[in-house]
């Protein structure tokens, strides 16, 4: 049975943060609100974590992961960043994109796309994961919360609760999320190219 906090969505409850990080870096699995919607998460290092994940959400091996981060710095030590590209994440961020960018030495392989060794990265704007981010002092590794079946991620944290319980070790009622994915910025080349088209505002391409 997974433990139901539920977290104020602009005035977290520190006591339940610090829980929450307890748990992660026991190796619970966790679901957590952020900008777009609800994502699951573990700890950055926990393989078996990561295998439940991967359970969970019937994915295979291909499937990439998500590094969700406090801030630019912290994507950079993950992310090889350029100029160019530092001030358009700069720009972006918090918000609800995700970046590929070329994997640094942090990453664990297991996590990098293993033919191109990538990672995507995010900064989301949600006041609940921003906290539980800081208390961490790491990034959280991530994938949005969709179930097997499923075209759209979940949003309503009851309906999150019935369906997981016994499949997670924390659900973070942060309130209703929404429904759409982030966008996925692809960084590799000289010009950035959108590989999903989510909730992000994709206007400034044409400027860029």
């Amino acid at each position: 049975m997974s433990q139901y906090f539920q977290i104020h969505p602009e005035n977290p409850q520190i006591r339940l943060i610090r829980q929450a990080v307890t748990i992660i870096r026991d190796g619970g699995v966790v679901v957590f609100p952020t900008d777009s919607s609800y994502a699951i998460g573990c700890h950055l290092g926990d393989k078996a974590a990561m295998e439940r994940i991967q359970r969970i959400r019937r994915l295979d091996n291909k499937h990439n992961f998500t590094l969700v981060c406090r801030d630019l710095s912290e994507i950079s030590l993950y992310g090889q960043v350029d100029n160019m590209n530092y001030r358009l994440i700069k720009s972006l961020t918090p918000g609800p994109y995700t970046f590929i960018l070329q994997a640094t030495r942090e990453v664990p392989r297991r996590l990098q796309n293993p033919k191109r060794k990538t990672i995507g990265v995010r900064l989301p704007d949600h006041i609940v994961t921003q906290t539980l981010l800081q208390e961490l002092n790491e990034p959280l590794m991530s994938s949005t919360l969709i179930l097997p079946g499923d075209d759209l991620p979940m949003i309503d944290p009851y309906q999150i609760r019935l369906s997981l319980e016994h499949q997670v070790d924390l659900i973070i009622d942060g309130g209703f999320c929404g429904h759409e994915p982030t966008t996925v910025v692809d960084l590799m080349d000289a010009r950035p190219v959108i590989l999903r088209e989510g909730k992000g505002n994709i206007d400034w391409l044409v400027e860029h």
